[in-house]
């Protein structure tokens, strides 16, 4: 994992333990999300990489504060934007 779960509760401003399970189900989600949108296989060669870093931060975010009514297009658009730097290319 590029983030443990204490830096997602950290990050989301959650002090209890009741969410835990949800915000470690979301982590995961964000993580696997930004590694198939900047088209990489390898968590290890990423957890160098601060943008990697930054667009799950900004992923889980997201997806716990809109759990009802997430717009996966958006959220998919701005992480291609964030991770374009280091984004593989396909042809």
């Amino acid at each position: 994992m590029l983030i443990t779960l204490e830096e997602a509760k950290q990050y989301l401003r959650v002090d209890s333990a009741s969410e835990d399970t949800l915000i470690q189900s979301l982590l995961e989600s964000a993580e696997s999300i930004c590694m198939d949108v900047a088209r990489k296989e390898a968590t290890e060669e990423m957890e160098e990489k601060p943008t990697m870093r930054a667009a799950v931060f900004y992923a889980l975010a997201y997806l716990y504060e809109h759990r009802e009514e997430a717009d996966h297009k958006e959220l998919i658009r701005t992480l291609r934007a964030i991770l374009s730097p280091i984004r593989e290319s396909r042809f």
